[in-house]
């Protein structure tokens, strides 16, 4: 699964071939990893929860988990989908995976040589972990703060930062922690806080870090912020910026997987390697395309969700129950109790949340989804609170 010269590239970079090893088990097995992804996270997170049991599927199972959008693919994406699907024979039929870099490149105001198309986000973020970070070049995140298990899992350094008082990352001290570190993540809106991280402070981490490190900006929440900043304009200003997009979340394509990262291209370069596959299926790509290309589709969904977001946020606050108020579709809740427990009581009424995060064991990470699911929530949660 890897060349000679990226072999000997690692080496360089301090891994073992222990390592090496278990970063070419990465790249063949992936999916099948629980912590390769969002979704693998969830799913072995949802078991844990229900004690080891099979997860329930079933119509009345309210599954707001996942950070999925109930709002689905839209109308256009759709017809897309269905147009090629006959055509799904072919590879790219009619250049799908082109018209998609394209599409892409217009709308981040890139060249299209600095986009990188991928089946959703958390490929991209994975090989940024493999291509800039290593036992002795850190990968500096948030804490808590969205970061699989695959930096520990291949043998890379990773360091962990509080976030502030704020819940915004702390630019300052990220570079305190390890100014020498290969790579800054930050994720804006924050997962599993929804909260925003300033321009400045981004931009401070770009004027501080070393000069071969690299930024990395995972915008896969963004569209669901009235006032969060892209950091495309820095990828197109050639600076050491990489940004993260997916077509899971505002899109509600994850089912679907598309999604890109944006960079210069020698960054992008590096992390080609680090990938079983990189192939993208033509049904997500025309989806995600035709998705793109509908004039306020995002501002429709983003005030959507917000209003939902808001109704829950009326019934927390009212019960006077404490929650840290969030820009995207998630929130997270405090529940007083170890959050295993509370998670285990939502599912026992039916009602599956997100994971935990150990920093925070009282906490529980909570996805919006339809208004409909949230009434169920809030009704769940009367229950289980007593």
């Amino acid at each position: 699964m890897l060349s000679k010269q990226t072999v000997e590239s690692l080496e360089q970079r301090g891994f073992t071939r222990r390592q090496i090893g278990r970063m070419a088990t990465l790249l063949s097995a992936g999916a099948a990893l629980p912590f390769y992804n969002e979704y693998a996270m969830a799913q072995d997170a949802e078991q844990r929860m229900r004690g080891g049991m099979r997860p329930a599927y079933g119509a009345d199972v309210v599954r707001i988990s996942s950070n999925e959008n109930p709002q689905g693919p839209c109308k256009e994406g759709l017809e897309a989908l269905v147009k090629v699907a006959p055509m799904g024979w072919r590879y790219s039929p009619h250049n799908e995976n082109g018209d998609f870099t394209k599409a892409i490149a217009e709308t981040m105001g890139v060249k299209e040589s600095y986009v990188m198309a991928t089946a959703g986000s958390s490929d991209p973020l994975h090989r940024t972990m493999c291509a800039f970070s290593s036992p002795t070049r850190a990968y500096v995140v948030a804490n808590p703060g969205y970061v699989n298990r695959a930096p520990e899992f291949i043998g890379s350094k990773v360091v962990p930062v509080p976030l502030r008082d704020d819940y915004s990352h702390d630019a300052e001290a990220m570079i305190r922690a390890d100014p020498e570190a290969g790579a800054y993540y930050v994720c804006n809106p924050n997962n599993p806080t929804g909260t925003l991280t300033r321009r400045k402070d981004i931009e401070y981490l770009l004027a501080n870090k070393t000069k071969d490190a690299v930024v990395v900006v995972d915008e896969a929440y963004i569209h669901f912020s009235d006032d969060a900043e892209s950091m495309a304009d820095m990828v197109a200003a050639d600076k050491d910026v990489i940004v993260l997009r997916t077509f899971s979340k505002i899109y509600g394509m994850a089912g679907l997987r598309a999604g890109f990262a944006v960079g210069r291209p020698d960054l992008l370069n590096k992390m080609r390697p680090f990938s079983s596959s990189g192939f993208l299926p033509v049904t997500g790509t025309a989806c995600a395309t035709a998705s793109l290309r509908v004039k306020n589709l995002v501002a429709e969904r983003r005030a959507q969700a917000k209003k939902v977001r808001e109704n829950t946020f009326a019934f927390l606050e009212k019960k006077g129950f404490s929650f840290i108020p969030s820009q995207a579709n998630f929130f997270m809740m405090e529940v007083k109790r170890p959050g295993m427990e509370f998670a285990r009581a939502m599912a026992d009424q039916k009602v599956i949340i997100g994971r935990i995060w150990p920093v925070w064991p009282t906490k529980v990470r909570v996805t919006v989804g339809s208004q409909e699911e949230m009434n169920k929530f809030t009704e769940a949660v009367e229950k289980v609170w007593g």
